[in-house]
């Protein structure tokens, strides 16, 4: 039996997590996918996905001490709080980490990707990235186009993306 991913939010004081329902997290913009890492390289279900959503450039990104250059620099740099202009998409191949993403009452929701999770921020969120106790993560890193890695760390309420983010969480006034 598959597990769904589990998201909940960060307390300050310790509590029980609450899990968060994969419809709470759609509310945000971030959608998951449940895929079979072993067969990454010829997944139908992902090559569907990839086609539909215009993710025509991939490469893998393991993050652990051995393999990631500049290792210590760059996970300080994953969690420090930003936005992207683009949609972040990331896939678990092996390991599992958090995607920490802020709602719309700036409240930290976090995301425990394992093996297999797939998800995709909305351009503009707020996120980060940490390592779990297991120290291990490896990612396939989607993109449309050219890849861009280029974060924009908070503040970033002029940014554009940001901007568009927003809005699309403000609920339409009826007339």
């Amino acid at each position: 039996m598959t597990m769904a991913i589990e998201a909940w939010y960060v307390e300050e004081s310790g509590e029980d997590k609450k899990l968060l329902s994969l419809s709470k997290l759609k509310e945000l913009g971030v959608l998951y996918w449940r895929l079979n890492p072993k067969n990454y390289e010829n997944d139908e279900e992902l090559r569907n996905i990839r086609e539909s959503r215009g993710y025509n450039y991939v490469d893998i990104l393991d993050i652990c001490p051995e393999k990631l250059e500049n290792y210590e620099e760059k996970v300080k740099n994953f969690y420090t709080e930003h936005i992207h202009a683009n949609e972040e998409i990331r896939y678990c191949l092996e390991g599992s980490g958090y995607f920490d993403v802020r709602d719309k009452d700036d409240r930290w929701v976090r995301i425990w990707m394992k093996e297999g999770d797939m998800i995709a921020l909305p351009s503009g969120i707020y996120h980060r990235l940490a390592l779990d106790t297991g120290k291990y993560l490896k990612l396939m890193r989607l993109f449309v186009d050219e890849p861009v890695w280029t974060p924009f760390n908070r503040p970033q309420e002029e940014h554009p993306a940001r901007k568009a983010y927003v809005n699309s969480l403000v609920p339409l006034e009826a007339h």
